[in-house]
């Protein structure tokens, strides 16, 4: 996502939204074709080929997705065409493991982008506010993003709440793995490619925290089906299955080759789900087996990576950076609470605050058994801590400590009442892994 500051919004500027179905008009000076041209102008692409409209309608159409876009109706006779947006902005409704489990709905908000001319107007603010309130009237207790730019979203809400690192493993004839081999992994034909990923980020999905529902195109980007700037074929685009002792497919890579003018000659990782640990590290088995290859890339390894630990030689991984994806914003915090899994127990009260209104209050959770209820309090009520509305995204799912936030000033304990509240949250927050979440959208 990209976006810019923003103030109050004036006329005549206006802001229409339309939901993409089997009906929508794709054609090339469609409303669907003018705000795919703002999109990619705005994330530097290139302009839309006609012949991938209807494309990326069906896929549009799949996602049930919600388009925002901006108008300038007093452009000047030589401006850009006036029928393509100056702001974008896209919804869509997709299921988040908050943990033991527990899928729930998650507003997804995605293509958000400000022309330059046109900073400073309020459009993000105004589409922004006017589409949370929306989803909060509908019940929906969470909203998501994945961030461009880290410095936009805070002011709405948005905490950070999972990370993943980016690492580049040496796969000459230093790597090797110190665990057993089991089951076996295979060359997917490029037809069964989309399905398998489809099937085995299913597994993937319940089991992990922090895991979000995916969205039409990522099982046709990750097969190849689809390349990174059209909806054609990527022929450079391998994939392999891993299948367990059962026979039951529970990994899936897919890669492309940097190319011979890249050296060391690297292999990047296009998706990697498994289902499991020991899964995991078997599509690392074979990925280190490829010949003529002497580094691996992936962007999304975990946090808690095991494959360092489970190489002979753990300096053949090297850490290269790292990288936020998941930024919730709480909307309702009763349901949000008490959907989520738990496994730690005890109480705690807080007050949350909240400029947007949406989740401000004062409540107590209880956890105990796995389960989280909570009880709203009265407004003088007191509490043993005050907490960034942001700052409950980021701890909701257990992948930042109470206790580093709180360092940072997002956290305060209230007085006498307060002692111990922090390590109250983070015991009752704690998670066995840190929250993981592979999709962007």
């Amino acid at each position: 996502m990209t976006e810019t500051q923003d103030s109050a919004a004036p006329s005549p500027l206006r802001i229409d939204t339309f939901t993409v179905t089997a009906d929508t008009d794709y054609s090339a000076d469609s409303a669907l074709a003018q705000w795919f041209e703002a999109v990619r102008f705005g994330f530097h692409e290139t302009r839309t080929e006609p012949e991938d409209l209807a494309t990326y309608a069906e896929a549009f159409t799949s996602d049930s997705r919600t388009l925002w876009g901006a108008y300038d109706d007093a452009a000047s006779a030589h401006a850009w065409d006036a029928s393509i947006p100056v702001a974008t902005y896209a919804t869509m409704v997709n299921s988040l493991n908050v943990g033991n489990g527990q899928l729930i709905d998650a507003h997804q908000i995605t293509a958000v982008t400000v022309r330059p001319t046109h900073r400073r107007r309020g459009l993000l603010r105004t589409m922004m506010t006017t589409d949370l309130q929306a989803a909060a009237s509908k019940g929906l207790a969470i909203a998501a993003l994945t961030a461009s730019e880290a410095t936009i979203y805070g002011r709405f809400g948005f905490g950070a709440a999972t990370f993943t690192r980016n690492v580049e493993v040496d796969v000459k004839e230093r790597f090797a793995l110190r665990t057993a081999a089991y089951g076996v992994t295979e060359m997917v034909a490029p037809a069964s490619a989309a399905a398998l990923s489809e099937q085995i980020f299913a597994r993937f999905h319940h089991v992990t925290t922090g895991s979000v529902g995916r969205q039409f195109a990522y099982p046709q980007r990750a097969s190849g089906r689809w390349g990174e700037e059209r909806p054609t074929e990527d022929k450079g685009v391998r994939a392999a299955v891993h299948y367990d002792d059962d026979g039951r497919p529970d990994g899936f890579v897919s890669y492309k080759f940097a190319g011979w003018g890249t050296t060391p000659y690297t292999m990047k990782i296009v998706d990697l789900v498994a289902a499991s640990d020991a899964a995991y590290l078997e599509l690392w088995r074979y990925l280190g087996s490829i010949d003529l290859v002497q580094r691996i890339t992936f962007d999304l390894a975990p946090v808690n990576d095991p494959l360092p630990w489970a190489l002979q030689d753990r300096r053949c991984y090297k850490l290269v950076g790292d990288e936020d994806v998941l930024w919730l914003r709480i909307l309702d915090p009763v349901a949000a609470l008490e959907a989520r899994g738990y496994q730690g127990a005890g109480t705690v009260t807080l007050e949350i605050v909240d400029p947007l209104g949406y989740a401000a209050g004062r409540f107590r959770l209880t956890a105990d058994n796995g389960a989280g209820s909570v009880a709203r309090l009265d407004d003088d009520a007191p509490v043993q801590l005050r907490v960034d509305i942001a700052a409950l995204g980021s701890i909701y799912l257990g992948g930042v400590p109470a206790q580093t936030l709180a360092a940072a000033g997002h956290i305060t304990e209230q007085g006498d009442e307060g002692q111990g509240g922090v390590a109250a949250v983070d015991r009752i927050f704690q998670t066995p892994t840190s929250p993981y979440c592979i999709t962007h959208f």
